[in-house]
């Protein structure tokens, strides 16, 4: 991997220390430079586990992609820079009030002298690192973010002013491998009761709010403002694409 092009990729400059404060600084660039999106279902365009292939996607090619995707590739680039990284699966609360499956959501565990909690792939979420011991809300960008014991498992808390506290997903320390993931990789990208499968999405963090794609709608959020444009065709779509997320789509699979 070729550091010095991911970290142009996200805005960043190097040379970086392994520790807490680059991580953040890392943490924030990446989700502010690249989106999280499922174009490649729509395009028929197979998701690999694969450093390389993740590179030559998210880095060269400047597209996003989902949870296996980014924080695969961000843990590749952590490690790169001299961090201890590890992959943990969680399962991730549904509209309905439910858990998802073991490996419905790839996130990390970065290990410095205590052990932080990082994930670039979960889209609105939170933007810097959490210590993963930390039981004490921590505040960002209009929301706090909380992580609680249950037994054997932790739990992800997002709460918004004014609103009850809704788990984001709940997990475990057990580390995994790419390899681990695959099947949940593949759901993902084919079954039809995958929300994934169901539209487009596509979303970016930006420093004062967030730019989103459902569907044919953009959806821009500033300074706690929402606009709302339909798009009215492919071609505007594309535009979009290119102005809000830096995206430039290969039309011979679109």
């Amino acid at each position: 991997m070729d550091v010095g092009i991911y970290l142009e990729r996200i805005g960043m400059i190097g040379p970086l220390a392994p520790d807490s404060d680059s991580l953040r600084k890392l943490h924030v660039a990446h989700l502010r430079s690249v989106p999280f999106e499922n174009l490649s279902i729509e395009m028929r365009e197979p998701v690999r586990l694969d450093d390389g292939a993740l590179f030559t996607k998210i880095i060269k090619q400047r597209r996003g992609g989902f949870c296996y995707e980014l924080n695969g590739l961000f843990a590749a680039l952590l490690r790169q820079i001299g961090y201890e990284v590890e992959m943990l699966s969680a399962q991730v609360m549904g509209s309905a009030g439910a858990y998802g499956p073991a490996f419905d959501h790839l996130m990390l565990r970065v290990n410095l002298e205590e052990p932080w909690l990082a994930d670039v792939g979960f889209g609105d979420s939170f933007s810097e690192p959490l210590r993963l011991h930390d039981r004490t809300p921590n505040h960002q960008f209009g929301s706090a973010y909380l992580i609680e014991e249950s037994r054997d498992q932790m739990i992800l808390i997002k709460k918004q002013h004014g609103e009850e506290g809704r788990p984001q997903y709940r997990f475990d320390l057990k580390p995994f491998e790419y390899a681990d993931f695959m099947q949940m990789c593949d759901f993902h990208q084919t079954s039809p009761t995958s929300h994934f499968t169901k539209g487009r999405i596509c979303t970016i963090a930006t420093s004062n709010g967030r730019n989103s794609i459902s569907g044919m709608q953009l959806i821009v959020t500033h300074d706690g403002n929402r606009e709302e444009t339909q798009m009215r065709d492919r071609q505007h779509l594309d535009e979009v694409l290119l102005s809000h997320f830096g995206i430039v789509l290969n039309k011979e699979k679109a």
